[in-house]
């Protein structure tokens, strides 16, 4: 017969274990109830952010939730409505940070992404060395400019010393006045370009009226290599301009509003070209410089012109005057070559240069640009804008392409409820919940497009 038995510290070791088990399957039950809940209000948050508004994306590539829902009322609490819709209903909700497309690189961020995985990387390659050589550009352009204006200031005062006139006649620095004080659009514009006459109120685009703001901390992502390019690459490819308009737009020369941030298409395209040509000038005079025949054309007509006043030691002041001259009315060829349609050589040569000196003469009293030879190799229009963009703040541009992808929607596709103010790009939700035996679970929640 056998004897069965259990000493107290045995029974005691099995009592502790036996709560041991209980308080594991407890916590794995709690634990598990935890998840339930979590996962809920993540599949909560992931609907309310797949309810982005489609005409937006399919348009411009940019996710946002249209706030109003339609309404034109924008409120947080539609957000927390659509997240109870979802499942979240029972779970206390509050939003803890939030972002607005318009606050700080919200829609520069996501335009970027967006050109990356179209483009690629290898798309910005042959771009990034020429960023030095635009920004070189622009700044003989400023200087070539100063120096015009430092060449006429000396050559009006020696003329004033002199109490005499240069002659009226088949003289091109009195020719080349008369054509500056033209409007640049009326001699320009190529045959058959017809001008938009479209406009919009300034005061009620998203870069000049007062916005809603986001609040709280998210992470912010920095810029990376390449990101100007990128963004450029996504405004070229998004926006339209006075060469290739885009369908169903407010304004017509859209690249040149985001340039020059003006009411009306005129003014923008008037601002577009008139950068461009003294970009073309800074290049034209570069190469004057380094022409010995046309210098030498410069120095006879300089020569004849100075004999008039029996002072030859205004000569070099003149001949510095009709370079500039020249090379004035040869960048108006530029632009009307590139309006056209046309490629402009970067840098000239004998052979695509367009006006000659005689050229420079008929030109102001015939009041008629001629348009450049044709060429494979140069830029485009639309390269010039690219490189206007460079110089341009990303923040400037960012807010500008907000007015014109808020002005299209609305006007363009007749979604009169759209501001890009009421687009949220995402939130950081704080969740409470409660479980069984009143215990408080509290989580938080992120969701943001990338």
């Amino acid at each position: 017969m056998v004897k069965g038995e259990i000493t107290v510290f045995l029974s005691l070791v099995f009592l502790l274990l036996l709560t041991l088990v209980g308080a594991l399957l407890e916590s794995a039950s709690i634990q598990l109830a935890k998840n339930e809940r979590r996962a809920d209000a993540g599949r909560a948050v992931e609907s309310v952010f797949a309810e982005y508004q489609k005409d937006l994306l399919e348009r411009y590539g940019i996710f946002a939730i249209e706030g109003s829902y339609e309404s034109g009322t924008m409120s947080e609490e539609n957000i927390l409505n659509r997240l109870s819709f979802y499942g979240a209903e029972n779970i206390e909700t509050e939003i803890a940070a939030i972002r607005y497309l318009t606050d700080g690189k919200e829609f520069l961020r996501q335009a970027v992404e967006y050109e990356k995985m179209k483009t690629g990387a290898a798309a910005i390659e042959n771009l990034t060395g020429k960023v030095s050589e635009w920004k070189e550009q622009e700044l003989k352009a400023n200087e070539y400019g100063k120096e015009n204006i430092e060449t006429s200031k000396e050559l009006d005062q020696m003329l004033e010393s002199e109490k005499e006139e240069l002659p009226a006649e088949n003289n091109p620095l009195a020719d080349i006045v008369d054509i500056q004080a033209q409007a640049l659009l009326n001699l320009v514009s190529p045959e058959g370009f017809t001008l938009s006459s479209k406009a919009v109120k300034s005061e009620e685009t998203v870069s000049n009226r007062k916005l809603r703001q986001g609040y709280g901390t998210m992470k912010e992502k920095d810029n990376g290599a390449g990101d100007t390019i990128f963004f450029n690459l996504y405004l070229i490819d998004k926006f339209g301009n006075a060469a290739n308009n885009k369908k169903n737009t407010v304004l017509d020369y859209e690249m040149e509003y985001l340039l020059g941030g003006k009411a009306s298409d005129k003014d923008n395209l008037e601002y577009v070209i008139g950068r461009i040509r003294i970009l073309r000038f800074a290049v034209n005079y570069g190469y004057l410089l380094t022409d010995t025949d046309m210098q030498m054309e410069v120095d006879t007509l300089a020569t004849t012109l100075s004999a008039v006043f029996l002072s030859p030691e205004i000569g070099p002041v003149i001949k510095h005057a009709l370079l500039l001259a020249w090379a004035y009315g040869e960048s108006l060829t530029d632009v009307k070559t590139l309006l056209a349609g046309k490629k402009v050589p970067a840098v000239k040569s004998k052979e695509s240069w367009n006006l000659t000196l005689d050229g420079l003469l008929e030109l102001a009293k015939n009041r008629s640009i001629p348009e450049g030879k044709e060429t494979e190799e140069g830029n485009s229009y639309e390269q010039y804008l690219q490189m206007m963009l460079v110089l341009k703040s990303k923040e400037e541009l960012s807010m500008r392409a907000l007015d014109l992808v808020e002005m299209n929607l609305r006007s363009g596709m007749e979604k009169t409820f759209f501001r890009a103010d009421a687009c949220v790009s995402g939130a950081d939700f704080d969740m409470t919940c409660y479980l069984r035996r009143g215990i408080r679970y509290q989580y938080h929640i992120l969701y943001q497009y990338q």
